[in-house]
Formats: C-alpha cells, sequence, structure tokens
C-alpha cells in the first residue's frame, strides 16, 4: 500500500487509530478520533475517512461495534512510515546492561538475553544459539571424572570456553585422553562445530563399513591398524568417538531459547484456546519457529513480521520483532519478541535492537588465557 492515494490527514487519523487501539484493545469510534486526532475535523468528515481507508484494507469493523481496528496492512503501513521509535528508559537500558555484563558462556548469556526480553516486554522472548556452522574449534581438552564420566572442555571462536560430561564405553586413563585431545586438536582445530560433527560420522560410518566388509574374513591386519585403514588405529577410533559424544547435537532442544510465553495467554486476542493450542505447539515443535528465524538472519537490522505476514498460520494473530545478533561481524543468530499484533512497536523495536547489539557485543572475543 503506498502513502501517495493518502493524504496527509488520512495518515493521521490511521496513525491515531492504530495508537489508541494498541493503547486500549478496544474498536475506535469516531468521536474518540476527533478527540485524539487534533484535525478539527467532524465526526461525518472521519466517518468519510474510514470508509475510504476500510475499502483500501488498512482498517476493518468488527460486527459487534461500529469502531475500527487495524488490519495487518494497515499496522505494517503504520510501521513502516508512520512510526515513531521511543529511545529506551535509562531503567530499561541500565538492566539490559547489567544483565548481559556478566561473564557467563555462551549459552547462559543467551538465556539471559530471552529473559530479560520476556521481563521488561511481557511478551516472549526468543533467541536463537549460535549457528553451528559459524561456529570454529579452537582446542578441546578431556578430564577424567569418574569410571566411564570424562568432562569434555572446548574453547570455540578463540573465547567461549564450553564445559560437557559425556559417558564412554570405557575407562581411559589420563595418558590416553590426552592423546586423544592431542589427535582431535591436531585434526579439527579451527573448523566449525558443524563440520567436525560431520566429519566424526563419516568416520565411524566408514569404520562400520570396513568392520562389515572385513566380516568373515580370515585377514590378518598390520598391528596399529583398524580395520584395513592404514594408521587409524584404536586410540584414534575411542578419540573420534569421544568427539561424536562432545559435539552431538542435542536433539532440537538447543536450537533456541524461549522465555515468557505463558505471557501471551494474557492477552485478549490471544486468549482463544484454539489459538494458544495452536501456538504453543509451534513452540514445542520448533521447526516452523526455527524456519521463521532463519529468514531473520538475513535482514539488516530490525525485522517485523505481523500476523499472516510470516506464513506460519499459528502466528497468524501474533507479532514477531527480531534482529540478529553478530560475533566477530559475522551474524550468527537472531533474537527476538513474540507478541499479539497490537503491541507498543514503538517501544518493542528499541528493546530489541539495543539487546542484540549487546549481546553480541557480550559474546565477542576476549582475550583469554588458553587451557
Amino acid at each position: 500500500m503506498g502513502n501517495q492515494v493518502l493524504n496527509e490527514r488520512s495518515l493521521q487519523l490511521l496513525k491515531t487509530l492504530v495508537e489508541r487501539y494498541i493503547s486500549d484493545g478496544q474498536p475506535v469510534g469516531s468521536r474518540a478520533l476527533s478527540k485524539d486526532s487534533d484535525l478539527n475535523l467532524s465526526p461525518a468528515t472521519i466517518r468519510n475517512v474510514m470508509a475510504d481507508l476500510e475499502d483500501l484494507g488498512l482498517v476493518q469493523s468488527p460486527h459487534t461495534s461500529a469502531g475500527r481496528v487495524p488490519t495487518v496492512s494497515g499496522y505494517r503501513l503504520f510501521v513502516d512510515s508512520l512510526l515513531t521509535v521511543k529511545p529506551l528508559e535509562s531503567k530499561d537500558l541500565n538492566r539490559l546492561h547489567q544483565g548481559l555484563s556478566v561473564s557467563e558462556d555462551s549459552s547462559d548469556m543467551i538465556g539471559v538475553a530471552s529473559r530479560l526480553l520476556s521481563e521488561l516486554t511481557q511478551m516472549a522472548g526468543v533467541v536463537t544459539l549460535p549457528k553451528r556452522e559459524l561456529v570454529c574449534l579452537r582446542h578441546i581438552e578431556f578430564l577424567s571424572l569418574s569410571h566411564t564420566r570424562v568432562l569434555v572442555i572446548f574453547v570455540t571462536n578463540e573465547q567461549e570456553v564450553h564445559n560437557k560430561i559425556i559417558h564412554t564405553s570405557k575407562v581411559f586413563s589420563p595418558a590416553e585422553l590426552q592423546q586423544a585431545a592431542n589427535y582431535l586438536n591436531s585434526i579439527y582445530s579451527g573448523r566449525s562445530l558443524d563440520a567436525v560433527r560431520k566429519a566424526v560420522l563419516k568416520e565411524l560410518q566408514e569404520d562400520q563399513e570396513r568392520m562389515t566388509n572385513l566380516s568373515g574374513t580370515d585377514l590378518h591386519l598390520p598391528e596399529g591398524c583398524l580395520a584395513g585403514k592404514p594408521g587409524m588405529n584404536q586410540g584414534m577410533l575411542d578419540a573420534v568417538k569421544m568427539a561424536q559424544l562432545a559435539f552431538d547435537q542435542d536433539n532440537e532442544k538447543d536450537d533456541y531459547v524461549l522465555t515468557g510465553e505463558t505471557n501471551l495467554m494474557g492477552f485478549s486476542e490471544l486468549s482463544d484456546m484454539d489459538r494458544l493450542r495452536n501456538l504453543f505447539e509451534a513452540f514445542s515443535q520448533k521447526q516452523g519457529v526455527i524456519h521463521l528465524l532463519d529468514q531473520c538472519m538475513k535482514a539488516d537490522g530490525v525485522q517485523i513480521f505481523i500476523g499472516e505476514e510470516s506464513g506460519y498460520r499459528a502466528f497468524d494473530h501474533c507479532s514477531l520483532v527480531t534482529s540478529a545478533y553478530s560475533v566477530s561481524d559475522k551474524v550468527v543468530g537472531v533474537l527476538g519478541v513474540i507478541g499479539p499484533t497490537r503491541m507498543a512497536y514503538e517501544k518493542i523495536i528499541p528493546f530489541v535492537d539495543v539487546t542484540a547489539k549487546l549481546l553480541g557485543a557480550a559474546l565477542n572475543p576476549k582475550s583469554t588465557t588458553p587451557l
């Protein structure tokens, strides 16, 4: 919808209607518009303008009221052309700074960002974890805990230190764990976690195929070789198996962190049980939400999906305000706020924009002591 078909008066009335509806949640009548718009127009003139806006698909009349509410197209025109974004209040900015300045690992920091977005907007906050193909392995170490429990310590992107406990199929000595770490560091250091995971799975698959091909064959293998592959001894295979455990994707649960989804139950336009059910099923299944958030990684600055613009049926009555965040000048993830289409965009947009910048800054490489 182009602005050229609307005069300044029509745009001002549309702006007033959207702002009043966002504030009150009730259809807006001509009398309220006459009072709020400061245009000194008669109710009859305002009704004529509203009829024109309705013909253009920018507003609509609910069956139960003589007032009007904005459509998705009306919201879009408002957000793109009529919105005045407000700077964050100092108390909110300070809370974001304090929350995201604490030194934590990336998963903790992402959880904090999601929680802050939810608490400060009273909607749902969502933050995707950094894409594995953009996160590089720098160094890995193994530390025996007890019996078959091994602590994996690995550094990514120059500064992020991660810990994970794995359960191995046998007990390893400290020397064997050091040998495994040396082997993995020599082969995989500098490669992305996604590439490491794929290479490890390929190694294990090839080993399984070799063992299958050799089963039942009376073949004497040279010492130091495994399944006929020169140089692939048992220690190397053990290292690869431990790498598989260390870098295995934890199903879908680590794709994003969602906080405050129950806040959405407090909005009347989302309180319909079928809408809530569809929305919470979408959050649970994740695939569609991840696809939508992945699209946002390609956009510069803040991106907004209003209602059915997302192409995702569960979000037909929601808006998603997102911004990508970067580490070392590379976009690695997206964060955003999910709420009703009747949200205070002028407040939500700066929350999302500032949080993305602060999260990126918090995750950017710092000088660290090598393991």
